[in-house]
């Protein structure tokens, strides 16, 4: 099987700064998700329920938002192995609530690091750039936290905490 890897351009990292090409929001999403790491399989299985397919990926390709940066043989490189089940516990979300509550974080961290920490979150603005989870996001929660402290005080960093422990705790589990 043929398996793809793509990664954000320069083009790609501004947009995701600044929106200023103004993709379209569906097509954003999926920008967000792309990291280097994850196969177009992957990535696409994670947006299949914004109804996005490859046509997204040849569009984001097109605009030069991202570029190929591997493509391989998987089969011929390293044997199949089956993706581990998740514990019975452990309820997984559906990739739409999945990719909504990313995109939540995500604009949360760049919209507060920018008015809260200002130039001195740069590094923590790279760290949100190459989140590609949640649990990422759940990661970065402690030294967002401090730098906001840090620079506004234990009240905005409160509240703040407040939203983004919402955030965080969002969609954990289907609806009854």
């Amino acid at each position: 099987m043929n398996t793809s890897i793509y990664d954000k351009t320069a083009k790609g990292r501004e947009e995701i700064a600044t929106r200023k090409h103004q993709l379209a929001p569906r097509l954003r999403t999926l920008l967000v998700l792309i990291d280097g790491r994850k196969t177009e399989e992957e990535l696409l299985r994670n947006v299949a329920g914004l109804g996005l397919t490859a046509g997204a990926l040849t569009e984001l390709l097109a605009g030069e938002f991202i570029v190929l940066s591997t493509s391989y043989v998987s089969l011929a490189e390293a044997p199949a192995e089956a993706p581990p089940e998740p514990e019975p516990e452990q309820v997984q979300l559906p990739a739409a609530a999945q990719v909504q509550q990313f995109q939540s974080l995500y604009d949360f961290f760049n919209k507060t690091i920018k008015s809260t920490i200002g130039l001195r979150g740069f590094t923590l603005q790279l760290k949100v750039e190459k989140a590609s989870s949640v649990d990422d996001f759940r990661e970065l929660r402690m030294p967002y936290l401090e730098a906001v402290q840090k620079a506004k005080g234990n009240d905005t960093a409160a509240a703040l905490a407040q939203q983004l422990d919402r955030l965080l705790s969002a969609n954990q589990a289907p609806a009854a």
